[in-house]
């Protein structure tokens, strides 16, 4: 019986909800390696620069930089490898249908561990944001943070 690790690991791509609408999210497995996984679990992950695209009919994610252990002497990993994303057959043809034909792209929103020990990354087909979308963005993230203030 597997024992259950409490963990609050939590990344989130910050620059995905700001320069896309996300339209889809789906939950994807990861292929790592041990000292990737362990460096996940030190929070030392960037997903700002990251994105996904198709290779042979598989999913993989580009520019996920995830920092070399500490403790990894000679067999640590290089720190932006592609690395290979699980999904099930009927979600790779949506996306590949999505992609192609609607101009779509496919960004990492959230990388998390969940109960079982398992890295997860959060993925969106997104559609690219306009430069008036993002004024209007940051017009609104001003607004409530200065109503925010007003109420303290």
């Amino acid at each position: 019986m597997k024992k259950e690790v409490e963990n609050n690991i939590n990344i989130t791509n910050k620059r995905a909800f700001f320069d896309y609408q996300l339209v889809e999210k789906y939950e994807a497995g990861i292929v790592l390696t041990g000292s990737e996984i362990k460096s996940i679990r030190q929070a030392k992950v960037n997903l700002g620069d990251a994105y996904c695209y198709f290779k042979d009919g598989e999913l993989f994610v580009k520019n996920m930089h995830i920092s070399p252990y500490e403790h990894g002497g000679f067999a640590n990993h290089q720190p932006t490898r592609d690395r290979k994303l699980l999904l099930h057959k009927h979600e790779l043809r949506k996306l590949y249908r999505a992609v192609k034909e609607d101009g779509y792209t496919i960004v990492p929103v959230r990388l998390y561990i969940t109960k079982k020990g398992l890295a997860k990354l959060e993925i969106a087909l997104a559609k690219g944001k306009k430069t008036y979308d993002k004024r209007e963005t940051i017009k609104k993230r001003d607004l409530e943070r200065s109503l925010g203030r007003k109420f303290k």
